[in-house]
């Protein structure tokens, strides 16, 4: 039986780029996952009819535009080819409004500007500080999480340092009125933090805004030609040419442990995959996954599981597929027909705000934080010619039912409620922002919170992020501050995936850190060997 110098469990992007990395470095890599093919988050089906490939989870392509990993591992020689649009994205309002954040700063200024000269002005130098600090976001992103005692002591020896504090902290409310004087602009760059799941008043909602905003203005709001599917696909070219292997419809059910040590993974079927003698495991599913399940409490210690289990999860998502006769019609006119990413909501913080209040009081919300994703309009070999594909992600329902705020949906599971919902969601979206929408459905699917943690083991609650995003669940406090660096207390087995630093989205980051840990660990091991020897 063959053993593996790294076996990596969990074939999404950022498991494929940790092992993409350790193949480099001269490890027989094997990676395992249990879907049928590799992407996890960052698959691309025909889940609607033959034709209409439809982004499963991940679309945009956006701070992976800071990721070293497309040059350092040549994935455009993998197939990997990307589309920047022309406008980034559209907020479209009842009534037929719309700011549109396009290529060119100036032209977004001028879009904000119908509502608000000031608030225009003040893009443009929001935007420009992104610009300044460009470097030190990308540093902070690639490299493994600085020390909270580190990172507290450089913000205090930082002239700007408790402004930048002040500013990370500060809610969405609190830093849209504190720059923007209209709520359609408060709303046009807040919609990014619904992203991560932050509601108005939830801490770090502000940051997390301008930061989404600013970085797609300067760099852009890019999809993935074919599909985000292509992007994993280039990832294991590169791994296969490095002479690594995946297997597809495996599901590791333990991680074997003997003395401290990871000595190789079992599968569901039984099947026992063995490490050699200073080989490493690296883990891209979910944390607690790995801490309750892959590893439990006789090799990772009771206080540890007992604080997974604690771990807050977020709130979840439920997606709409649909296959379209033609492409959709807004009435907020032309650039919300050229945008592939359109926010549809009211311009009030109130609005957003009510969401968050059902959702997490179980209740299915009224008028749910919907994305309205035509993949189609930028790249359209995602459908037949003349057709349209769409993905309308709906933010932030409860994984659990326990009431409707909307006085119209019977039922307390998803199985029972998700197509009345998913009819009174699509009816919304006709009268309010599209009206050819619902007479242009061929097809639709649609997938609950429950569906979405069938599919995929690590979407816990019907999630996408690997642990909510939440100051204490960030940096080094990410998933937790005893596995804060991508490693465990099982000596050889690592985490790689989006519940480490630098968090959820498609990044690359976490399994590229990861990767460097792994290699340094085992360059230090390799040395002290020699140096005993």
């Amino acid at each position: 039986m063959q053993a593996y110098d790294a076996i990596v469990v969990g074939a999404g992007h950022n498991g494929l780029t940790c092992a993409c990395y350790l193949a480099r470095a001269g490890l027989q890599t094997l990676v395992l996952d249990q879907y049928h093919t590799v992407g996890g988050m960052a698959t691309t089906e025909e889940l609607t009819l033959p034709g209409f490939r439809s982004d499963v989870h991940a679309f945009g392509f956006q701070f992976a535009n800071l990721s070293p990993v497309p040059d350092e591992l040549g994935l455009a020689d993998f197939g990997l080819e990307l589309i920047r649009p022309e406008i980034n994205y559209s907020h479209v309002f009842p009534g037929g409004g719309i700011i549109s954040m396009h290529r060119e700063v100036e032209d977004t200024v001028a879009s904000i500007g119908r509502y608000s000269k000031a608030d225009g002005q003040t893009w443009r130098r929001l935007a420009g500080d992104f610009v300044q600090a460009r470097d030190n976001i990308a540093r902070w992103m690639n490299s493994p999480p600085a020390s909270l005692a580190d990172e507290i002591g450089n913000m205090a020896r930082s002239p700007s340092g408790m402004e930048e504090y002040r500013a990370g902290l500060q809610s969405l409310r609190s830093w849209g009125m504190e720059h923007f004087e209209r709520e359609e602009t408060r709303l046009f760059i807040g919609g990014w933090a619904c992203h991560v799941g932050l509601a108005p008043d939830d801490v770090g909602g502000g940051h997390m805004a301008w930061l989404f905003a600013s970085l797609i203005q300067d760099l852009g709001n890019r999809a993935v030609k074919g599909g985000m599917h292509q992007l994993p696909m280039a990832l294991a070219g590169y791994l296969d040419s490095q002479g690594g292997a995946i297997r597809t419809g495996v599901r590791v059910s333990k991680i074997v442990v003997e003395d401290g040590r990871a000595t190789g993974v079992r599968l569901t079927s039984g099947e026992v995959i063995a490490l050699s003698p200073e080989g490493i495991v690296a883990s891209n599913v979910d944390p607690r996954q790995l801490v309750v399940d892959l590893l439990g409490e006789d090799h990772i210690g009771r206080d540890l599981v007992e604080k997974m289990r604690r771990y807050e999860w977020g709130d979840g998502y439920l997606v709409i597929y649909l296959a379209l006769d033609g492409p959709v019609i807004y009435d907020a006119g032309p650039d919300a027909q050229s945008s592939a990413y359109v926010h549809a909501s009211p311009p009030s913080f109130e609005y957003l705000a009510r969401i968050y209040t059902e959702c997490r009081s179980g209740r299915i919300p009224a008028s749910p934080f919907m994305v309205m994703l035509n993949d189609s309009v930028i790249d359209p070999s995602r459908c037949p010619e003349g057709k349209a594909v769409m993905k309308v992600l709906v933010h932030n329902v409860p994984y659990e039912i326990g009431g409707d705020a909307t006085g119209k949906i019977d039922g307390r599971t998803w199985d029972k409620v998700k197509e009345p919902y998913a009819d009174y969601l699509i009816d919304y979206l006709t009268e309010t922002y599209a009206p050819t929408l619902k007479r242009n459905i061929l097809k639709r699917v649609v997938h609950s919170p429950v569906d979405i943690e069938r599919l995929m083991v690590s979407a816990v609650h019907g999630t996408v992020t690997h642990g909510a995003i939440l100051p204490y669940q960030l940096g080094s406090q990410r998933p937790l501050p005893e596995l804060a660096h991508y490693r465990t207390p099982v000596l050889n087995v690592y985490l790689c995936g989006s519940g480490s630093h630098p968090g959820p989205g498609i990044t690359m980051a976490p399994g590229r850190n990861a990767a460097q840990v792994m290699l340094r660990d085992l360059s230090a091991l390799g040395h002290e060997r020699t140096s005993a020897g």
